[in-house]
């Protein structure tokens, strides 16, 4: 039953359809985010974007190629309302789902 339960979770994770590259680095007040795909994906952005407003992150700069693939560089400043306990990993786990949601939907 456990190597069962194994393999599923290993081929849930290998059936992801695009291959994707997300980073979060903490900085002083807020993180780095760099997203990679490998091709364009059209409607992306607005769905990450509206994960960082769902995690109180204020977008303070930002740098977008959705031409040959997808490209995301942004610094996420905290809002003080949500500032406490968010760390790089929950923003990690908060990209990465909007992205599964979202290659869901195409």
């Amino acid at each position: 039953m456990l190597n069962q339960e194994i393999g599923t979770s290993q081929m849930s994770t290998s059936q992801s359809p695009l291959p994707t590259q997300v980073n979060v680095e903490t900085l002083e007040k807020g993180f780095l985010i760099n997203v990679f795909l490998e091709k364009n994906c059209p409607g992306l952005l607005v769905s990450i974007l509206e994960t960082f407003e769902e995690l109180g992150l204020d977008v303070l700069d930002a740098r977008v190629s959705c031409e040959d693939n997808f490209q995301l560089e942004a610094m996420g400043g905290e809002n003080q309302s949500n500032a406490e306990g968010m760390d790089a990993q929950m923003v990690k786990q908060a990209v990465m789902q909007a992205i599964s949601k979202w290659s869901e939907n195409i």
